[in-house]
């Protein structure tokens, strides 16, 4: 995950007013994707704003309406290569819109390095105010400027605007309204941040995906202004909130006149080798492209309406993430297909194996029940039956738990019949190897112990309090049994140092005890 980037995205909406006929004017979508990693000579060197550019080309290319003569990628490039493209794709508005009834779309997307003032195209620098004069001046109808850049939203609050409802403009119809829109991924004092998890940006991440189907929150097949803000903006802010470099709070502003509906992408277009991805309601999950250190090329919530992404015929990857495992899976999706994701077809591994493997969870809590014996001791007499139940945090290369245990030993004499209770606290580390759904594992355990002897014949003799102390080391093996559940069998050598009241005299002594648990644990 990285600071060093914020978005801001400023749309300049000046739409046609209705005609009074039935007719609809014809639209023509224009556009520049703008990516660059390297900034200037203090920037660090970013990793996937290239990247977050090509995946918006190809959103916009399939889904937007955007004919490929009229979308422009530019990836590592100039700012005089930038200005030139700029003003010649505004060359190309102005001929399109030169016929009657004629209207246009402009879009500006840049994911790169920035100040609030300039771009940082490699080690030159485009004006932002530049930028936005040759947006703003352009004769197309709908203007949408979007910049992934440093410290945007000052740009935002200087420019002003107004908080105000929704608006959408349904791109296949006559625009609609007039104004002035403002949008920015963060605060003027705020870091935009990429993540190495999801290999982009966090705002350019949850843009696309609401672009491609999650951010339909009305089920329509439309993904307009209102909702991809919506999206992006509440998931940005959700994961940022635990972030080092702290929260990122996106921004919506215009100043518009009129009213319509923005519709940025249409989820049923789109080139003839893409398909449709449905995903199951109840858990977030991730799609990567072909396996699972693959990009992610969308994303859905927990309680997203829109479960329905628009993705390239291949490979993909899917993890979703339930209370207490995790679901992963593969699947092949074929040009014009719709691929049901189902959770019987995926893999589910409990937190705690996931931890141990690595899985992104730093720890998982776990808890474990179980039945305990332990052969004879010297002031016991016979086999202690009894139980044990612990409590524990599990990290990727050991677990610590605190366990307590109780038995009872029945012991007879000639004389004296009478039990043993025996009530443990311990202190265990262990260290698990997963294969497949079967983990084995090694332990080691120290702790206090109190006895406490009572006895049938009581006139003869009085009840025994004596405390000792234990130690064991353990093997063990535990079964997965889904659901964030295992079965777990384990045999202990038990070693333990007690008092014993022996021909009126008290010592101490010690004894080896082979101590057998069979038990359930729960991981979370």
């Amino acid at each position: 995950m990285r600071c060093i980037r914020l978005l801001w995205t400023v749309g300049l909406l000046f739409a046609a007013l209705l005609v009074a006929s039935t007719s609809h004017a014809a639209i023509e979508r224009f556009g520049v994707v703008i990516g660059n990693n390297t900034g200037n000579a203090d920037d660090q060197e970013l990793r996937y704003a290239e990247a977050d550019a090509s995946r918006m080309h190809d959103t916009l290319r399939t889904l937007g309406g955007f004919a490929p003569a009229n979308l422009v990628l530019l990836k590592g490039e100039s700012a005089e290569t930038v200005r030139r493209t700029l003003i010649a794709v505004n060359d190309r508005v102005r001929a399109a819109v030169a016929g009657p009834e004629r209207q246009a779309v402009l879009l500006v997307y840049y994911s790169g390095h920035a100040d609030s003032s300039v771009l940082h195209l490699g080690r030159s620098s485009l004006p932002l105010s530049e930028v936005e004069q040759i947006v703003r001046g352009s004769v197309a109808d709908l203007r949408l400027l979007i910049l992934d850049a440093c410290r945007s939203g000052a740009l935002t609050r200087v420019k002003g605007g107004t908080p105000a409802p929704p608006v959408a403009i349904r791109m296949e119809s006559q625009l609609q309204g007039e104004g002035v829109l403002f949008w920015t991924a963060s605060a003027a004092n705020e870091d935009a941040q990429e993540s190495d998890a999801l290999k982009g940006s966090f705002f350019s991440h949850y843009l696309n995906s609401a672009l491609i189907g999650a951010g339909d929150s009305d089920g329509d097949g439309r993904v307009t202004i209102d909702e991809a803000y919506r999206y992006s903006s509440e998931n940005t802010i959700r994961v940022t909130s635990a972030s080092a470099a702290g929260t990122q709070h996106p921004t919506f502003r215009y100043d518009l006149r009129g009213q319509g509906k923005v519709a940025l992408t249409t989820l049923w277009e789109g080139s003839q080798n893409h398909a449709t991805v449905v995903l199951p309601p109840g858990k977030p999950y991730l799609v990567f492209a072909g396996s699972n250190t693959g990009a992610v090329v969308g994303e859905v919530g927990t309680f997203d309406v829109g479960r329905r992404i628009r993705v390239k015929a291949g490979t993909y990857f899917v993890r979703g993430r339930g209370n207490d495992s995790l679901l992963e899976g593969s699947f092949n999706v074929a040009a014009g297909e719709t691929w049901e994701v189902r959770e019987a077809d995926l893999s589910r591994t409990a937190y705690a194996r996931l931890v141990r493997k690595g899985g992104g969870r730093s720890s998982a809590l776990e808890t474990q029940i179980g039945a305990r014996l332990h052969s004879p001791l010297p002031n016991g007499g016979g086999w202690c039956v009894g139980a044990v139940a612990g409590f524990g945090i599990a990290w990727d290369v050991a677990t610590l738990a605190l366990r307590a245990g109780a038995c009872r030993a029945a012991f007879y004499g000639r004389s004296l019949e009478g039990d043993t209770d025996e009530v443990g606290l311990d202190v265990r580390l262990t260290r698990s190897f997963d294969i497949s759904r079967l983990s084995p594992f090694v332990a080691i355990e120290a702790g206090a112990v109190l006895f406490h002897q009572s006895f049938v014949t009581r006139g003869l003799a009085p009840n025994v309090d004596t405390v000792g102390a234990s130690a064991a080391a353990v093997l063990g093996l535990s079964l997965d049994l889904g659901g964030g559940f295992d079965l777990v069998g384990e045999v202990g050598a038990a070693a333990y140092v007690f008092s014993l009241d022996e021909d009126r005299r008290t010592s101490f002594r010690s004894s080896f005890a082979f101590r057998p648990t069979l038990g359930l644990s729960k991981a979370w």
